[in-house]
C-alpha cells in the first residue's frame, strides 16, 4: 500500500512514497507538459534556423542573388502556368461543347427522323373498332420505343457519352408518365440540373449546361460515383405526338486526362527551368563575387600588416581593371607607410640621440649654474636673479629631457614592466604627501578616500608612482585653489584610482585630447609648476603597459576626473574598473545640463549616510564641520569656505585630511 504525501521535492522521499513505486521512481511527466517542451524545442530550431539563414542572408552576396532568382523565377513560372493552364483548360471546354453540341444535334435528328418514319408507317397509330367504334392501337407501345431509342442512339459513343430520355409530363399525383431511360447506368433524374430541364421545356431548341454525371456501380448496386461533364438537351415528341426530353451527357474524362498531362509538362519543364536559372545566376554571380571576396581577403590582410599581399590578375575585363587598381592602390600605400615609418624610425632615434648627447653638456651647464647659484647672495640683485631664473630653467630642462627618453624608449618598444605586489594605498600616500606643498601654495587642499582593505596589485611601483604624481599635480594645477579629491578603489579583478578636481573642467571632446603630445587646454596658460607637456601621454603609455586604462572626464566649470585602472595581476585582461568614471556630483547624476550653475558651498552640511544638497547653487558641503566622506576646507573664492570640494565619497570608504589638517 503506498503512503501518503511526504514533504520531499519531487523524485524524493515523498515523491517515491507517493507514486508507489518501488526504489522512488519519479511520476511521469503529463501528457501537456511533454507536449509543451516538444513545441518549444521546435520552435527554438526554428528560431536558430531562421536567424542562421538571415545571418547568411546580410553576408554574402551570392546567396541573396541565387535565393532572389529561386524565388522570382519560382514566382514567374508558377504564374506562367497558371496563365497556360487556364487557355488550355478554356480551349478544351470549348472544343468539348461544340463537339457534344454537334453530336448531340445529330442524334436530336436521328430521334426526330425515327419518330417521324414511325409516324409514317402507320405503326402504332389509332384505328376505328367495327364492333364497338371505340379506337385501338395497333401494337405501339411508348416505354419500349423510347428504350430502344436510347439503345440505338447510344450504341456508337459508348466510353464517349450517355443518352438518357425523361418525362416532361407528371400525372395529377406528380409522378411522371414513365421512368426515365438511360444507358451507361447513368441515373438521369440527378444528372439532369432542374434549371436545365425547365429551360428546354420552354423552348424548341437544344440547350447545354455543365455538370456531375451521377452513375450507379455496376458491380456494387447502391454505389454511386460522380464525374464532372456536360449536358446537352432538347425537348421532342414520340411517334404519337407525346413529349420527351432526350439528353446527351459527356464526361470530362479525356480533357482531365489531356489537363493533368499539361499540367505535368509544365511542373516538370519549371523546375527543370528554375534550377537551371538558379544554376546560372550561382554561377555567373560567383564570377563576380570570387573577386571581390579576394579583395575582402587581401584588405584583410594588409590591415593586419602584410603590406605585401596583391590581388591575382587574370583577363582584362572590369574585374581585372578593378584587381589592378587595388594592387596599385596597395603599392602606393605600402611605399607610404615605410616611408612614414623610416620617417618615424629617424625621429625617435633623433630624439632619442639628441636627448643622449645633451646629457653630457647639461651636466656641464648644471655644475655651472650650481656652483652660480649658491654663490648669488654675493652677486648684485639682477645677477642673483638671474642665477635663479638659471636653475628654474634648467630642472625644466632636465625634466624635458628625461621625459623625451622616455617616450623615446615607448616609440621604439624597450620599456620593460618590473612587477612586483604593492599596495596602491601606500603610492597614493607617497605622491600626496609629495604634492601638498603644492597645494598649500595654491590655497587648496588634497584629500585621500580609501577603502578599508587592502589594495594589492602587482604593478611597476615606479612608473605608477609616476602616473599618480602626474594626475595629483595636474589636478592642484588646474583646480585653481579648490579641493583635490583621490579615491582609491579595489574589488576581485582590479585596482582604480580616481583623481577629482573642480577646477575649470574639460569642454566637450577635450577628454580624448589631454593624452596628446605637448596639448595644452588653453595655450596661453603658463605651467607654474615646470609641466613638459609629456607627462599624460607617458602616463597613458605607462597604463597601457600594465595592460590598464587611463581615462579623462571634465565639463566645462565643473572639473575633471581622472580614472587609472589596473588588473590586480599582471598580464591579466582588465574588464571593469571598481570606480566609475564620471563622478557622483557631476552635473548629469545631479539632473543639470552642460549650462548648469558652477559648484559653490551652501553653508549646509549632510548628515552621514545621506546625499548632500543638489539645488544648483549647491556644491560640496560647506568647510567647518566635516561630512560623511570629505573633510573640511579653508576659505576660497566662493565665500567663507566657498571653495568648491568634493561632496560625495563611496560608502564605506576612510578619508584623510593632509597635514594641513591635521596629517595621515
Amino acid at each position: 500500500m503506498s503512503g501518503g504525501p511526504g514533504p520531499g521535492p519531487v523524485g524524493g522521499p515523498g515523491a517515491a512514497m507517493q507514486s508507489g513505486l518501488p526504489g522512488g521512481s519519479r511520476p511521469q511527466q503529463a501528457p501537456g507538459r511533454r507536449n509543451w517542451s516538444t513545441w518549444a524545442l521546435a520552435l527554438r530550431r526554428v528560431r536558430s534556423a531562421v536567424g542562421h539563414g538571415i545571418t547568411i542572408w546580410r553576408r554574402s552576396i551570392q546567396f541573396r542573388v541565387v535565393s532572389t532568382t529561386l524565388v522570382l523565377s519560382a514566382a514567374v513560372m508558377l504564374l506562367l502556368g497558371i496563365v497556360v493552364v487556364g487557355q488550355v483548360q478554356g480551349g478544351l471546354l470549348d472544343a468539348k461543347v461544340a463537339s457534344a453540341t454537334a453530336q448531340a444535334q445529330g442524334g436530336f435528328q436521328v430521334a426526330r427522323a425515327n419518330a417521324a418514319a414511325q409516324a409514317t408507317d402507320g405503326v402504332g397509330l389509332p384505328v376505328q373498332n367495327t364492333g364497338t367504334g371505340a379506337p385501338v392501337e395497333r401494337g405501339f407501345d411508348a416505354k419500349d420505343w423510347l428504350t430502344t431509342l436510347v439503345d440505338g442512339l447510344s450504341s456508337g459513343g459508348t466510353g464517349q457519352y450517355d443518352v438518357a430520355v425523361l418525362s416532361p409530363e407528371t400525372n395529377p399525383s406528380g409522378a411522371s408518365r414513365w421512368g426515365p431511360r438511360s444507358s451507361g447506368n447513368v441515373l438521369a433524374d440527378r444528372s439532369v440540373p432542374d434549371e436545365l430541364r425547365k429551360e428546354i421545356a420552354n423552348r424548341s431548341g437544344a440547350a447545354y449546361q455543365f455538370t456531375k454525371i451521377v452513375r450507379e456501380s455496376a458491380e456494387n448496386r447502391g454505389t454511386l460515383t460522380s464525374t464532372p461533364g456536360v449536358v446537352v438537351g432538347a425537348q421532342l415528341t414520340d411517334p404519337q405526338g407525346a413529349k420527351y426530353q432526350l439528353y446527351y451527357f459527356f464526361p470530362f474524362t479525356p480533357e482531365e486526362e489531356t489537363l493533368s498531362l499539361v499540367r505535368g509538362t509544365l511542373a516538370t519543364a519549371g523546375v527543370f527551368l528554375v534550377l537551371l536559372l538558379v544554376a546560372i545566376a550561382a554561377l555567373v554571380t560567383r564570377q563576380v563575387v570570387t573577386p571581390v571576396r579576394m579583395a575582402a581577403r587581401i584588405a584583410e590582410r594588409l590591415a593586419a600588416g602584410r603590406l605585401e599581399e596583391r590581388m591575382r590578375l587574370t583577363g582584362e575585363d572590369d574585374l581585372a581593371r578593378l584587381g589592378s587598381s587595388f594592387n596599385k592602390m596597395a603599392s602606393n600605400l605600402q611605399n607610404k607607410i615605410r616611408q612614414l615609418e623610416d620617417l618615424s624610425r629617424m625621429q625617435r632615434r633623433f630624439v632619442s640621440d639628441v636627448s643622449h648627447e645633451l646629457r653630457t653638456p647639461l651636466t656641464t651647464v648644471r655644475m655651472a649654474a650650481d656652483v652660480l647659484h649658491e654663490a648669488r647672495e654675493g652677486f648684485d640683485p639682477a645677477v642673483s636673479r638671474s642665477a635663479e631664473l638659471l636653475q628654474t630653467q634648467l630642472d625644466r630642462f632636465e625634466a624635458l629631457l628625461s621625459d623625451l627618453l622616455e617616450i623615446s624608449r615607448f616609440d621604439a618598444g624597450a620599456a620593460v614592466l618590473d612587477a612586483e605586489s604593492v599596495d596602491l594605498r601606500d603610492l597614493v600616500g607617497r605622491v600626496v604627501d609629495a604634492a601638498e606643498p603644492i597645494a598649500e601654495r595654491r590655497g587648496g587642499r588634497i584629500v585621500v578616500a580609501e577603502p578599508g582593505r587592502p589594495c594589492v596589485a602587482e604593478v611597476d611601483p615606479r612608473r605608477i608612482d609616476r602616473v599618480l604624481r602626474n594626475l595629483v599635480v595636474n589636478a592642484v594645477e588646474h583646480g585653481e585653489g579648490r579641493d583635490v579629491v583621490v579615491t582609491v578603489g579595489v574589488d576581485d579583478g582590479a585596482v582604480a584610482v580616481t583623481v577629482r578636481d573642480y577646477g575649470v573642467g574639460l569642454k566637450p571632446g577635450e577628454s580624448s585630447l589631454v593624452f596628446n603630445r605637448f596639448w595644452r587646454a588653453d595655450p596661453a596658460r603658463a605651467r607654474t609648476t615646470g609641466g613638459t607637456g609629456l607627462g599624460l601621454s607617458i602616463a597613458l603609455e605607462d597604463a597601457h603597459l600594465h595592460g590598464g586604462w587611463l581615462q579623462a572626464w571634465g565639463e566645462p566649470g565643473g572639473g575633471s576626473q581622472f580614472r587609472l585602472a589596473l588588473p590586480r595581476v599582471a598580464g591579466a585582461d582588465l574588464v571593469r574598473s571598481p570606480l566609475p568614471l564620471e563622478p557622483p556630483d557631476s552635473r548629469a547624476n545631479r539632473g543639470l545640463d552642460l549650462a548648469g550653475t558652477p559648484y559653490r558651498r551652501t553653508g549646509r552640511t549632510a548628515e552621514p549616510g545621506t546625499a548632500p544638497d543638489r539645488s544648483p547653487d549647491a556644491g560640496a558641503p560647506a568647510s567647518g564641520t566635516p561630512a560623511a566622506g570629505h573633510t573640511g576646507g579653508q576659505s576660497g573664492p566662493g565665500g567663507p569656505g566657498g571653495q568648491n570640494g568634493p561632496s560625495s565619497l563611496p560608502g564605506g570608504y576612510k578619508t584623510y585630511q593632509t597635514k594641513e589638517g591635521g596629517g595621515r
